[in-house]
């Protein structure tokens, strides 16, 4: 894939999606990262999520080489593909998190990442996949000529269970699928948004999970 003409196409630089992850890291994401935890991106593009983060130690990988001048100070950026992450030692990682990846993926490389994170994670660690939930967006999904691989939030919790993980998390509607949708991207909106029970546009999931132990 031409990667830097993705960037310069189909996912461009967006303020309202620094407003979106700036809320979401406050209000929904810094309770399940403990200060001392270290944290590891999947394909983090811009940094959005990476760069809000409040922990001890934050880590990024992306297949762009671009990414890195979009990195904080303090972020520890590697140019690379996810499925290598022998930069990484083994039960070195608390907190995973993938947004919009796994989608570009064909399922063995997937399948691999998860074995890899298996060994990177440490006890108790888990695993955050933000993603479409081709179930709701069924007409959007290959808009995006980069998509390889279809996942609902049914298959891709089998996909984790069939790959050694266990579920502890899933919401099938999570957010609107892009920034561009009619929602507008406003802070307030955002976390009366994530509050509510009832998620109008909602076409993206949200899945936690972790190594099972036994």
């Amino acid at each position: 894939m031409n990667t830097q003409g993705y960037f310069d196409t189909r996912f461009v630089s967006d303020r309202r999606r620094d407003r979106l992850w700036i809320t979401l890291c406050r209000h929904y994401f810094d309770r399940l990262i403990h200060r001392d935890f270290t944290v590891l991106e999947l394909g983090a593009g811009y940094g959005h999520f990476i760069n809000n983060v409040v922990c001890r130690t934050r880590i990024a990988i992306d297949a762009w080489d671009g990414f890195l001048r979009f990195l904080n100070e303090g972020v520890e950026g590697h140019i690379g593909d996810v499925t290598s992450l022998d930069f990484l030692e083994d039960a070195s990682v608390d907190f995973v998190f993938a947004s919009n990846l796994f989608e570009h993926m064909p399922q063995a490389s997937f399948a691999h990442v998860l074995s890899t994170l298996r060994r990177k994670l440490r006890t108790g660690g888990t695993l955050n996949i933000l993603q479409p939930n081709y179930r709701f967006c069924y007409d959007e999904y290959f808009d995006d000529y980069t998509h390889v691989t279809v996942y609902s939030d049914r298959s891709i919790c089998d996909f984790l269970r069939t790959h050694g993980f266990d579920v502890i998390q899933c919401e099938a509607r999570f957010l609107p699928l892009t920034v561009k949708s009619r929602l507008p991207v406003l802070p307030w909106l955002i976390r009366l948004y994530l509050s509510s029970p009832v998620k109008p546009l909602g076409k993206q999931m949200l899945i936690r999970a972790r190594p099972r132990t036994c």
